[in-house]
């Protein structure tokens, strides 16, 4: 299948990661392409750097932009491990960061990869096929309370205790292979008056993809490290699709521009923490109407915008 992925909010995060020709930019999330290809296309003497850990996005992007092939350097790897790839690259500091979070339209249509409760497949969801664990082990083999744990924080459904009883009752019986045997378990666990609110099995898939790949704690353990590789004046633009994703970005950002820990009645900071810089605007950038109309994916998409603080004299 040819890797599709429409590039969400991508006018904005161009507009927004304030390009310089002879800049140095890193896309965390490369998936086909689409940010990278608009990035290169604004560069001189600058250099991108991608990133990804799904080969199918890899060969994908490499494809897309071979026109820039001497201006782009494309690395499978996790973004969480970009400070070490860059560095033996030689990059020390960069001008500008795309993270374009959660999973791809490819990886959703990709009825083989399993990430998709439309399709009849093997439970797999992983990102990046290297790796060992898979969505089937963590529904054959996580305790209840461990499914219910990440199905109620993860999928942050109000059935969650009653899927894990009910998914760990079923697989008592055989083990549960496909998504599609996962969806008939979770239905039997929603009361059905309240499956015509979107697919019942929508908040589960996505609960147990994000603990199959750690994409939160992957972001939250990343965005330090992604701040202070930044140059002055850079910025790091990231784009979400869940309220998890969007409230660790929200809470990170609003720490790295106001870090100070004194308790308010203080007259003058003491605490000696200083601000990293700024949030552009005091609201998240969303789809406009347009983008809408072609891309349903995108309403639930946020922008947040980071701009690190120039050095002062």
């Amino acid at each position: 299948m040819e890797f599709n992925h429409y590039s969400v909010l991508l006018n904005e995060t161009i507009t927004e990661l304030n390009i310089k020709p002879d800049g140095i930019y890193v896309d965390g999330t490369l998936g086909g392409g689409g940010h990278s290809l608009e990035i290169v296309k604004r560069l001189d003497n600058g250099h991108l750097y991608g990133f990804d850990q799904d080969d199918a996005a890899i060969e994908a992007a490499t494809l897309r932009l071979q026109e820039y092939s001497d201006k782009v350097t494309i690395i499978r790897n996790n973004y969480c491990n970009a400070r070490e790839a860059l560095l033996q690259q030689g990059v020390t500091g960069v001008d500008g960061i795309v993270l374009d979070l959660g999973v791809s339209s490819y990886q959703l249509d990709t009825e083989e990869r399993g990430f998709s409760y439309r399709f009849d497949a093997p439970l797999d969801m992983r990102m990046d096929r290297r790796q060992g664990l898979t969505a089937r082990d963590i529904v054959n083999h996580y305790s209840e309370q461990e499914l219910y744990r990440i199905i109620r924080d993860y999928g942050e459904d109000k059935f969650a205790k009653n899927i894990a009883k009910h998914i760990v009752r079923a697989r008592e019986e055989k083990p549960v292979e496909t998504t599609f045997e996962l969806n008939e378990i979770i239905k039997a666990a929603i009361p059905a008056k309240m499956r015509q609110n979107g697919h019942p099995s929508k908040q589960t898939f996505q609960a147990i993809r994000i603990e199959c790949n750690s994409e939160l704690e992957v972001l939250r353990n990343s965005l330090d490290t992604f701040i202070d590789l930044l140059n002055p004046g850079g910025r790091i633009c990231t784009i979400t699709f869940h309220s998890l994703e969007d409230r660790i970005v929200k809470t990170a950002f609003k720490k790295y521009q106001n870090p100070c820990t004194c308790p308010p009645e203080f007259p003058v900071c003491v605490c000696g923490q200083k601000s990293k810089g700024r949030v552009p605007g005091k609201n998240p950038i969303l789809p406009g109407k347009e983008e809408l109309e072609i891309n349903s994916r995108s309403k639930s998409a946020k922008l947040r915008v980071f701009e690190k603080a120039e050095l002062t004299p």
